[in-house]
Order: C-alpha cells, then structure tokens, then sequence
C-alpha cells in the first residue's frame, strides 16, 4: 500500500519532492522518486508484500522503458505471475507491483481486466520512442482506492490525496462551489468532483491515458446483471454454497500478507461472518477492534455485540473507549487525515488508530449491506414501488430489461429516457425518492446556507439530480439490484470508501474489504432479490427493526449459520451503522470547537456560508431542534478549510477560494 503522484509536463523538481513529503503517513516505509525528460513519479511506500529493497518504487521493466507506481493489493498476482513466467518472464521479487508491470507489459491497456483487487496506479510507457511517450492511470472497478489529478497550464499531475496535490504548490487551493453544494447535500462529494476547483477523481473502472499530446478517459468496466447464468432458478441451498464458497476465496486471498493482519468486528452479521472464516482459513485466532462510548452513547454502542462474537469466535479482541475529549483532542488530525470534509469517518479514524498498534492490515466488512441488501432503504425502496404500482418500463418484461442491462450503451440510453418525464425536466420518482433517503442537508438547504456569493458560482441547478442519474447503473434492474448499484456507485464510493482510505492511511493502515471482491459482484447481481431480502413484515419501522424483521442479508446469514461461523441469534439484532454520540459532544467537550468554528466572525471571514443561517442552525442545534449532523459537517468544512487550506502559505488567499 502506498502513496502516489506524479507530474507531466516540465520537470517540477521541488514539486515532485513536496508531494512524496505530504503523503508520508501513506508510506513511512520506503520511498523513492525517478525524474526523466518531461516526468517526475514519486511514490512512499506502506510495505506488506515482499518487505525487501527488490519491492522498491517506482519500479521499472528490466529495460527500463517501462516505469509503474502503484497503491493497491492485487490479489490473484500469484496466478498471473505463473501465467507470465510461461511466457518467459522472469522476477526479482515476490511483490504484486512487479507482477501488475509485466501484466501491462504483455496484455497492454486491458492488463486492469485481469487484476482483482483494490488499486490505484500510474504507468509510464517510452518504448515507442521520443515524442510518443505514454502515462496511463486506471483505478479499480470499486473504487476503493483514490487517485486524483488536475492539469495546471501545460503540466499534469496526480496523486493519492488532495493534500499531495495542494502541497505541490502548483495547484491553487480554490474550493469548487459546486462541490461545496454537494457536499452540504449530501455529506460527501460526488466524484469526479473534490473540494477543488480543478481537480477531480478518476472515476472507478476507468483509466484515463495521454499519448502525443492527447487526453482520453475510458471506462473498462461495467456492473452487469446475471454474469453467473442461471443462478436466479437454482435451488436456495445451493445459493447459500455459493455465497459461503467465493466469500471464503476472497478472505483466503485477502489473508495474503507478510505483515501481521487483523480485523474491524463491529459485532454484526458482515464483520462477524469475515472474522469467522478468518479463523477458518488461517487456523489462528484473529486480533480484532471495536470502538465503544461511556453513558452517553450507550443506546448506539455495538461494542458488547462485538465482544460477544469475538467470544463466540475466539478473537483476540481489544475494545476502545472514544470519549468525547478524545474527540476534542484528535480532532485537528482527524480534519486533516479525511483529506476532504465528510460528514463521516470518525468512528475510523479511532478504530484504524487501535488496530495499527498490533496489525498493518485490517480486514473490514465494508460492503456487505450493499451487496446483501442489508440497509434499511432496501426494504424502503422495496415498498415505494410497490405503492407506486409501476414498473421499471411501464409492464415491460424483467426478463427483457435483465437482458438489456447487459449492454452498458443500452442501460445508459434507456436509463436517460426513463429517468425523465414526458417533458424532460422532473426527475424520476424512483431516484427522488431514494435521495431523499440518505441527505444532510438535501438540495434545498445546501443551497440556502451557502453565502449568497458562493450559491451564485454554485448555480441554481439541482445537482443532486445530475448525481443521482450519473449512477443509476441498472435503471432496468430489479428494485434490490437497482438500489444496490446507486448505493455502491453514490454513498459507498463518494463517502464510506473514500473516508476508511484516507483515515486508515493517516495512521498508516491498510484495509481491506472482502465484500467488493469482483467475483462476488458479479454473483450477487445474479442472485434473485428474494435469497438477499426476504419477506418483509409490514408495519415496523425499518430503523429498528431486525434483520429477521426486515428479511435482509437472508443468504449471507444462512451461509453463515450453515458454516458454523455466526452466533446463533445475531439476525434478532437491529441494523446499526457505526453511529457516536455526536449530539451529547457538540453540547459538551465539543461545544468550544462548535462555536469558535461557526462563530459569525469566522463565518463572514472563510466567505463560504451565509452568516445568519449558520447562526440560526448552531442556535437550532443549541436548542435540541435538530441533530448533530447539519452542524457537524458545517464545522467539518470550516475546520479542514483551516488545516489544510490555510496551512498554505499563499498570501492571504486562503481566507476567500472561490
């Protein structure tokens, strides 16, 4: 695991040296930098596979006309290197990063179709001479690796992290209103876009190339529907052997490592099957960690669920105590680790904090509500279109619009026409109503508490709209299906996946996510909706109610009890999601933070918010109207503002980036 970046273009010695400096955290193991006419790769590097100099980066081809930086895990590099050494390639290492440069070194672009992992990775290719020299980046299919870039006059450059990016002294930090916006919406931003005017995210499954001057973006893959045919008629018992066999070939895989590895058990059903087949597979007990509060947030704390797994599996488990002094105390390094304001990331940031004493490698259950319909808005969205009475196409057949989803061209064309009325400007109630679900501030208020100035640059359009049909991937699928890839593609990317990266690495970690192993992908969108949610009982309230209630994960528990490996009743608990006392901190240790951040002095000062409707929230807040979140994520934004923006030296420019 590392941190990359680069630049293209005339050679920025100090520039090079400045980014390599601001991901250090990423990568306090080794790391290096290669500068040839028109490029500078600068890499640090977290070491996990093959801890010698032989895994050094940036790392080239033996004849040197082929250079790689890489951030990521690839986990099936052991077969791909004996496919290769077949072929005739040899190695100098037992790394996974050399084994992704002869991939792209026999296979060309499409070498990222072979990978199955998390990565994020720049390729720098001379061999066909001076003049044609090429750099291609590409980031995995789920994006649970970063990788931005921005291009500055006639140079390019790209890097793991924003800070990398802004250290560079090269990219101006001037915040992009429209992200802003979605941010507020939201609680995240929705890439491409970041906080930056001028940067963006390289979206998941694309690459983007430059060769003879010239600049392409390509997406090299897909989400798909029945890629595993036949699964939807089989029988259930063997739907549950499938479930539990590829689950157990991703863990087996993601155990590789020559660093100590262990686990994030919050005591649901998904951390708990992981750690499970863990112990399986390594035949050890697995070191686990689990964050919990005092009184305060007693009514959101899972950590007696985690202790009880971890009895029940025998982990070697560890639970800490977050208070909201802590909180108070961390939380300029908690700011400045989430390289961008999020409305999440804390409970991470203290759980990564825990595991990197004992572990390097953690293994979190990330993704397992999605891919196993386990939130509550699947069985929300399940009744809305019930209610609806309507179809994905008005009638038209499921087996029809399955196979029309195969055709990602078909899915974007149709998915257009179906997501508008017949006057092309109201937003389909399907999407409506699932952006409703899960917001912070929603369209309307993130509009109204932005400065008038700022609302004006940001434009009056609604860009939650734009969002949502940017990732409606399966508009034809069934409704689980449907939801599953909004949710994968909108709040598991922009917001679950982007905040564990950034404060796991801040503190040197890397995780891994199991769930979001491509096969099992692919296996899920063929798996009829019914073994992933099952009969919903009416009249309960989805938020408490239990996962029996609710009918989710119904597989994933079933294989899980089939093996052995989940305590027997952990489906009569409710969904929680990792929630912390916010509102009892922001009235208590907090409140100094609150009120200096979301002062009207500092307010009118940063020029972002609108003075009065941020006085009015704090007072709301003060006063028990309202949650935390709204004015949590307000002070989010103005404290990274201050720790990451203002730690520029610009002149004063880092009062107004707009």
């Amino acid at each position: 695991m590392c941190g990359i970046c680069g630049i293209l273009g005339e050679n920025q010695q100090r520039g090079i040296e400045r980014m390599v400096s601001a991901m250090r955290h990423r990568g306090p193991d080794d790391s290096g930098i290669v500068r040839e006419d028109g490029i500078a790769l600068g890499m640090t590097r977290l070491a996990i596979i093959d801890l010698s100099p032989n895994a050094h980066q940036p790392m080239s081809n033996s004849g040197g006309s082929i250079w790689i930086v890489y951030n990521g895990e690839t986990y099936n590099f052991q077969e791909e290197r004996e496919l290769l050494r077949k072929k005739g390639y040899s190695f100098k290492s037992t790394s996974d990063t050399e084994v992704v440069l002869s991939m792209y070194e026999e296979y060309g672009d499409d070498f990222v179709l072979r990978m199955r992992g998390m990565f994020a990775l720049a390729v720098y290719d001379k061999r066909r001479g001076p003049g044609k020299e090429r750099l291609l980046l590409a980031r995995d299919h789920l994006g649970i690796k970063p990788l931005l870039y921005a291009r500055v006059g006639s140079a390019f450059l790209f890097a793991s992290e924003l800070k990398a990016l802004v250290a560079s002294r090269l990219v101006e930090p001037r915040i992009d209103p429209v992200a802003l916006k979605s941010l507020l919406a939201n609680g995240s931003v929705y890439q491409p876009r970041t906080m930056l005017a001028g940067v963006q995210m390289l979206l998941p499954a694309h690459r983007l190339i430059i060769e003879s001057g010239r600049e392409r973006i390509e997406r090299y893959w897909f989400f798909g529907l029945d890629r595993r045919p036949g699964q939807r008629s089989k029988p259930y018992s063997e739907l549950i052997d499938q479930v539990g066999d590829l689950l157990t070939d991703s863990v087996q895989r993601q155990l590789v490592s020559d660093v100590p590895v262990g686990a994030f058990l919050s005591g649901g059903v998904d951390s708990t099957f992981l750690v499970g087949l863990m112990t399986r597979v390594a035949g050890r007990r697995i070191k686990t960690f689990s964050v919990g509060f005092e009184a305060e947030g007693k009514s959101i704390d899972e950590s007696c669920e985690a202790e009880r797994s971890a009895g029940f599996l025998g982990s070697d488990h560890r639970r800490l105590v977050v208070r909201g002094a802590d909180v108070r105390d961390h939380i300029k390094k908690i700011v400045n680790g989430l390289d961008q304001p999020s409305v999440d990331g804390v409970n991470s940031y203290f759980v990564s904090s825990a595991a990197r004493e004992t572990v390097t490698v953690a293994i979190s259950g990330t993704g397992g509500d999605e891919v196993f319909a386990g939130y509550p808005w699947f069985g929300q969205m399940v009744q809305y279109n019930l209610q609806a009475g309507k179809g994905r196409l008005r009638g038209a057949d499921d087996s029809v619009l399955r196979k029309m989803a195969h055709y990602p061209f078909l899915s974007w064309l149709f998915g257009a026409q179906a997501e508008v009325s017949h006057d092309g400007k109201e937003l389909d109630g399907f999407l409506r109503r699932y952006g409703s679900i899960y917001q912070i501030f929603g369209a309307e208020g993130s509009v109204e508490i932005l400065s008038p100035e700022t609302r004006h640059m940001a434009g009056d359009g609604d860009s939650l709209a734009e969002d949502l049909r940017a990732i409606d991937e399966l508009p034809f699928a069934t409704t689980v299906d449907r939801v599953t890839a909004l949710c994968l593609r909108g709040y598991t990317n922009n917001q679950l996946l982007r905040d564990i990266d950034a404060v796991s690495m801040s503190h040197s970690l890397e995780v891994r996510v199991p769930y979001l192993d491509v096969p099992l992908i692919d296996l899920a969108f063929s798996l009829p909706s019914s073994a992933k949610l099952g009969d919903l009982k009416t009249g309960i309230n989805p938020y408490r109610a239990t996962y029996r209630d609710m009918g989710s994960k119904k597989v994933l528990i079933d294989a899980g009890r089939k093996m052995g490996i989940l305590p027997e009743g952990i489906d009569c608990q409710p969904k929680r999601g990792f929630g912390m006392p916010f509102d009892h901190w922001l009235r208590g240790p907090l409140r100094d933070v609150l009120e200096d951040s979301l002062s009207a002095e500092a307010t009118r000062k940063r020029g972002l918010l609108d003075v009065k409707n941020v006085g009015r929230l704090k007072q709301r807040f003060l006063q028990g109207k309202i949650d935390w979140s709204r004015p949590w994520l307000a002070m989010m934004t103005e404290l990274w503002c201050r720790e990451v923006l203002d730690s520029i030296d610009k002149g004063g420019l880092c009062e107004r980036r707009i």
